[in-house]
């Protein structure tokens, strides 16, 4: 056991002279995991995903295992090594869902916000001075970044995984999120009243429902829009738009309709059920499913057509492209005028 005791002190020591190694790694194998999955060689990119997945374990039953440890082989881990253990695991999450978050971002719309989040926890996780003697002191909020790096994890690993449509991922991962949350509000709540367990009950039930709520700014990591156009025609044979439009008259929306045409990068195995929503001055129209599958290089190309318009179809449009749950994966706009325009 005395030579074990070496061996972790050593490995601490070794942790502490190359630790912003750390979280190169979760930044490199995160570009690695994204790139295999765009060129669909997926087999490794699910390994690094189930490696980052396998290291929570340790950080949710952390004291049920020191204390296996301590009865089992009466052997306690140093408390330095247990705080860069979960500095690492922290640093290589947050790098790794990085590179598909960025990607996945539409940046004009509030899902910028959650993804600069993410960026400025994994910055926090690799300035020491930050997390140590900033996050980690105070419980409630170390418990909180701890919680959502699990969360945006699993938005990640899963459809990569084991192929979880985007909006079943979003509600396991939010649920995961909500139970790891209890112990954070439960430092918070300190006073020990007869209330305490109905406020903890109502606060993990508020931070639930601002989660669902939430879903809107957060961006689908593993899907991807890689081009979407509207347009007058369609060649059904390329399958690609003939005449795309950036403005087109109301008499010949009215007459022939518009197509809304999209490429949409998914993981290998995944199947999802999009939305095409039809938007007319920030308000919504008309919303057309649309089945899609993963694997395609280019990504999956599809389209809708949508016929009926309103009477009063003049304005600005825009066509959003949304999971189950809400999320958006791109958008498009185009406009209507009066009068036929000049071709493009």
């Amino acid at each position: 056991m005395t030579i074990s005791k070496t061996r972790v002190l050593r490995l601490l020591v070794t942790l502490r002279r190359y630790r912003g190694a750390l979280a190169l790694f979760g930044f490199l194998s995160g570009v690695a995991s994204f790139m295999l999955v765009d060129r669909q060689e997926e087999s490794f990119a699910r390994v690094i995903a189930l490696v980052m997945l396998v290291s929570w374990p340790w950080l949710l039953l952390e004291n049920v295992l020191r204390r296996w440890l301590d009865v089992r082989f009466h052997f306690r881990l140093p408390a330095p090594l247990l705080r860069y253990a979960t500095q690492m695991i922290h640093q290589e999450s947050l790098f790794f869902v990085l590179p598909f978050l960025f990607f996945a971002t539409t940046w004009s719309s509030g899902q910028a916000v959650f993804t600069g989040l993410i960026g400025c926890a994994a910055l926090v996780s690799v300035l020491d001075p930050v997390y140590y003697k900033w996050l980690a002191p105070r419980r409630w909020l170390f418990l909180g970044f701890h919680t959502l790096a699990l969360f945006v994890v699993l938005l990640t690993a899963l459809p990569i995984l084991l192929n979880v449509p985007t909006h079943q991922t979003y509600l396991y991962a939010l649920f995961a999120a909500v139970l790891l949350s209890f112990p954070s509000l439960a430092a918070v709540i300190r006073a020990r009243t007869r209330w305490r367990g109905l406020l903890l009950a109502g606060l993990v039930v508020a931070l639930g429902a601002f989660g669902w709520v939430g879903r809107f700014w957060v961006p689908p990591s593993t899907l991807r829009l890689t081009d979407i156009q509207l347009a007058l025609e369609m060649d059904r044979e390329r399958r690609a738009p003939s005449v795309p439009v950036s403005q087109v008259s109301v008499e010949r929306l009215h007459r022939d309709g518009l197509f809304a045409y999209t490429a949409i990068h998914a993981p290998l195995g995944l199947q999802e059920r999009i939305f095409h929503v039809w938007m007319l001055d920030g308000e919504e129209v008309d919303r057309i499913p649309l089945e899609i599958q993963g694997g395609r290089e280019r990504g999956y190309r599809a389209w809708t057509h949508k016929l009926n318009f309103p009477e009063d179809s003049g304005g600005r449009w825009r066509v959003e492209v949304v999971t189950e749950s809400g999320q958006m994966i791109g958008r498009g706009r185009f406009r209507t005028v009066a009068e036929t325009p000049a071709p493009d």
